[in-house]
């Protein structure tokens, strides 16, 4: 069945050459568009406001009016002179009136965008439609007056004509010959049809409503058609949109009937879902009062009130939506009558259910991982061919700068919590490296492999550990890649990634949050130390080396060049107590952030056409960094810690390590109970990385998404995993994939469908599923460690507001942080939630509460000594969710608190390519 979903009504004016015309004055793409009689523009799209007397007019009218349903006509003359006859049939009009009713129903249409085209006559106009108006032509000033009754072959060319009538005949011929397309050729539409018909469906079909007052009628005189094909009837409608359906509505002007709001009601309700399949599938008159009557059933009758404003609003969408719930439940009851129909619907699509399930376990060794690769292989070559697109190159530019941010800002930290053994030369390489063999052999490759802020606490709390038992850190790391290979071989062996289902969304969000705070409070944490070291007050400068020892300086030897110490060699010496350091640090922080932040919500502003405020809002975090660069390196004066980059292609600190690290240590005394032991934290890391990774998997593959090449649990795990095991043993942090940067990715290449009501929210059309992209971002991404000059422009603190930027942003779209800030929010106030409106306020608090407990335990844990032990921590809020958890909350509570789909969180502001969901934001 095809959904309508363009109606255009038109209205009987007088134009300005005072003859008679059809306007179309209003169209409805699923909302309302009205043309401003001053202006003659088209008004912004809106939800129809009906009277209820024009809706009980419409009732009565149908109800006494011609119904004409599986009409088999294809041109207008044809249905306009069924109509007039049925008319005369169900005694609305006079036999007589019948060459009137018909002149007025085959009158010229004319449309708001006809004078921008300077058009002198409709497009494509028929001879039917020309005669109409040579007929009318010879009318007396009533250009309604009666004639003869034209005969049904040829109802509107008059059998004499005189030499007037000739003359304009051969004027109209002329225009028409010289406007016609070529034989054979179809006329080219203009920019208005194009633009308008990029919102249109390809398959959609049009309702044409005809209302209008005619002297020559004494009471009114309606038709209901529905054609049995639809037909494109030429110089109709606004563009080229088949017609499926007809209403006409004439009468006199004497009457109390209001014509335009008649009009309003029934294109209304054709561009209504419901009502207008159920007009496909009426077979008489009664099936379309019914279906009136189920529109007037979920709509609000208001009464004459001075309340407005959002009380009203409110009030309103409260009392339309539990309407619109009881007719979907009503629905779903009539459903439920025809158990055969729908068993036999579950029985066609099990089969399609477990084919395209990637985690249905097949219960033989290594089962998923043949099963992903056989899914996803084959369609390897299609991977390369399909990013022959201009949208996949605008995406690598965007997903560079998106996945070189974190790279840079991780490393710099990683680098300072690890005491330079790991900083940002190894994170490029392990970027780069782990990225280009993942996009190659990976089951989906729209994920982006990249450090995290899980695995930035883990490394930081295993360097504690090795650093307190005096054991090389990088040799412990080795051990712990090798146990990482051999888990995972288990693990994908069993097909254990299924596990992942069990990880509900109460663990999701929590996890997510923690990370959130771990990256705010990070940024703090080291503004706060960089206030310490230099206070605002003037103190005596300093130059401390890295092995502590002080070196004897002046004041004056550390101000009058700072910039020397910012070019020394990385890692080799600090300064400390430069009086507007911290100021300065401060600025370059706050000032990255809210230039990010801003520009993102730029995105959703009225500044500038929605292309270049896209581009401007997702390249927000370049912006910001090179803004502040710039501000920082016009500031001569003052010092600022910069980052840590290595010339060239070397470690972060070549005096400490090389490339390769000794499995044995660097004196071969490596603790041989730590290569046994390393297994306890290697199964740490796996939690981390299968965590992280499985459920990026599974926010990337929604099934909003629209992925059509499918996905591989097992196969990427298996993967990224290795590649993270066999990197540490060259000293290069492990990886995952990054749940912000893929979400970002799989935007960058979504396509949204062009065939979008005005006002309506895009939809997604598909996304550009293949390698390309994700290959190229990953070798510009190594690439850049030659451009180590440039990074060293980078003050620390810019990477600490773009910490504080991902922290903040992070936290958008979490239900949980909606309910903490419902907590401090008096019930009246709440959004109208499906959690708020189900769930008790209290049994709501209660749910937060015990979710932040457990996140109070994980940041304690965090915090102390046993930090190595969080991922554990972590992994123990699965079980208290399933098992603790029904215990105190109903199975109805829970499906709106905690199930997946229970309330998929769309950024209705973020606009085109915005589509989010719920999600967890690492």
């Amino acid at each position: 069945m095809h959904r309508l979903v363009f109606v255009e009504l038109n209205e009987l004016i007088m134009d300005k050459n005072q003859e008679m015309q059809w306007r179309e004055t209003a169209r409805w793409i699923k909302f309302e568009e009205d043309v401003e009689e001053e202006t003659d523009r088209w008004g912004k799209p809106h939800v129809a406001s009906l009277s209820f007397r024009s809706l009980l007019e419409l009732r009565r009218t149908i109800s006494h009016g011609a119904v004409l349903l599986d009409l088999d006509q294809k041109t207008l003359p044809g249905i306009a002179h069924q109509v007039v006859e049925q008319m005369i049939i169900s005694d609305q009009i006079k036999a007589e009136d019948r060459a009137n009713v018909l002149r007025a129903l085959l009158l010229k249409h004319s449309h708001p965008s006809d004078e921008k085209e300077h058009t002198s006559f409709p497009r494509n106009i028929s001879a039917a439609s020309l005669g109409s108006l040579i007929t009318h032509h010879q009318s007396s000033s009533n250009h309604l007056s009666p004639v003869p009754e034209p005969s049904v072959t040829e109802p509107l060319m008059g059998s004499t004509r005189t030499s007037q009538d000739s003359s304009l005949h051969i004027d109209i011929e002329k225009n028409e010959k010289d406007s016609a397309p070529p034989i054979g050729m179809h006329r080219s539409k203009s920019k208005h049809e194009l633009k308008l018909l990029e919102k249109i469906p390809e398959n959609a079909e049009a309702t044409v409503v005809l209302v209008g007052s005619v002297d020559f009628l004494e009471q009114p005189t309606m038709a209901f058609v529905r054609l049995q094909e639809a037909v494109e009837l030429d110089s109709v409608l606004e563009v080229p949109v088949p017609v499926r359906f007809l209403f006409v509505l004439l009468g006199p002007p004497s009457t109390n009937m209001d014509y335009h709001q008649i009009g309003r009601s029934i294109s209304t309700l054709m561009s209504d879902k419901q009502f207008h399949e159920a007009a496909y599938l009426a077979d008489d008159r009664q099936d379309l009062l019914n279906a009136i009557n189920g529109f007037l059933d979920c709509s609000i009758v208001l009464p004459p009130s001075e309340l407005g404003g959002d009380d009203l609003l409110r009030s309103v969408a409260h009392f339309q939506r539990e309407m619109l719930r009881k007719r979907e439940e009503q629905e779903v009851a009539l459903l439920s009558k025809e158990p055969k129909s729908l068993e036999e619907k579950e029985a066609l699509l099990a089969p399609l259910k477990l084919e395209d399930d990637p985690l249905r376990r097949t219960g033989r060794l290594f089962g998923g991982l043949i099963q992903d690769a056989q899914r996803r292989y084959p369609k390897y070559i299609s991977d390369f061919k399909d990013a022959l697109n201009p949208q996949c190159m605008a995406a690598v530019i965007f997903i560079y700068f998106a996945a070189l941010s974190p790279t840079i800002t991780f490393g710099g930290l990683l680098g300072e919590k690890t005491e330079g053994l790991i900083g940002v030369s190894e994170l490029i390489v392990a970027t780069c490296i782990q990225g280009v063999v993942f996009c190659l052999l990976g089951a989906q490759p729209l994920l982006v492999v990249g450090f995290s802020g899980p695995i930035l606490v883990f490394e930081e709390a295993f360097f504690s550990f090795c650093k307190s038992n005096n054991m090389e850190y990088l040799t412990g790391r080795v051990w712990i890649g090798f146990w990482l290979i051999i888990i995972v071989v288990v693990m994908v062996a069993f097909e254990g990634s299924f596990l992942v289902r069990f990880v509900s969304r109460f663990t999701q969000e929590i996890f997510s949050i923690l990370i959130s705070l771990i990256f705010i409070y990070e940024t703090f944490s080291k503004l706060a130390k960089i206030f310490q070291e230099h206070p605002l007050r003037r103190c005596s400068a300093t130059i401390v080396d890295v092995n502590n020892s002080t070196y004897n300086s002046s004041m004056e030897d550390v101000t009058l060049n700072p910039l020397a110490l910012n070019s020394s060699t990385p890692g080799t010496v600090k300064v400390v107590g430069e009086p507007n350091t911290a100021l300065l640090s401060l600025v370059l922080m706050s000032g990255t952030f809210f230039i990010a932040y801003y520009l993102r919500k730029f995105k959703n502003s009225a500044f500038f056409p929605g292309r270049l405020r896209r581009v401007i809002g997702d390249f927000g975090v370049p912006i910001a960094i090179l803004i502040m660069v710039l501000v920082d390196y016009s500031i001569q004066d003052t010092y600022s810690q910069k980052l840590s980059v290595p010339h060239g292609f070397s470690v972060t600190s070549p005096d400490k390590r090389g490339w390769i690290v000794n499995p044995l240590g660097t004196d071969g005394q490596f603790p041989i109970w730590m290569m046994f032991a390393s297994i306890l934290p290697a199964l740490l890391v796996f939690i981390l990385i299968f965590m992280e990774t499985q459920i990026t998997t599974l926010i990337v593959s929604k099934k909003e998404r629209m992925l059509v090449k499918g996905s591989g649990f097992h196969l990427d795990l298996l993967l990224i995993v290795t590649l993270g095991g066999t990197s540490a043993l060259f000293g290069l942090p492990w990886m995952a994939a990054a749940t912000v940067r893929s979400v970002t990715h799989a935007n960058a290449l979504t396509v949204m469908s062009k065939a979008v009501a005005p006002g309506d929210k895009p939809r997604i059309q598909e996304v550009k599923e293949q390698r390309v992209t994700g290959l190229l971002v990953a070798v510009l991404v190594g690439l850049s460690i030659v451009i180590g000059d440039l990074l060293r422009q980078i003050p620390i603190a810019v990477l600490f507001g773009i910490f504080l930027y991902m922290g903040v942003m992070s936290l958008n779209g979490i239900q949980m942080t909606e309910r903490i800030l419902l907590l401090l929010m008096p019930p009246k106030y709440h959004p109208d939630h499906t959690y708020v409106r189900k769930v008790r306020t209290l049994r709501m608090h209660l749910f937060t509460a015990i979710q932040v407990i457990c996140l109070a335990i994980l940041w304690a844990v965090m915090s102390t000594v046993a930090s190595l032990a969080f991922p554990f921590v972590l992994i123990m809020t699965v079980p208290i969710k399933m098992f603790l958890l029904p215990r105190i909350f109903s199975t109805r509570e829970m499906q709106c608190l905690d199930a997946d789909d229970a309330e998929p969180t769309f950024d209705e502001k973020e606009g085109h390519d915005e589509y989010t969901e719920m999600h967890m934001p690492v």
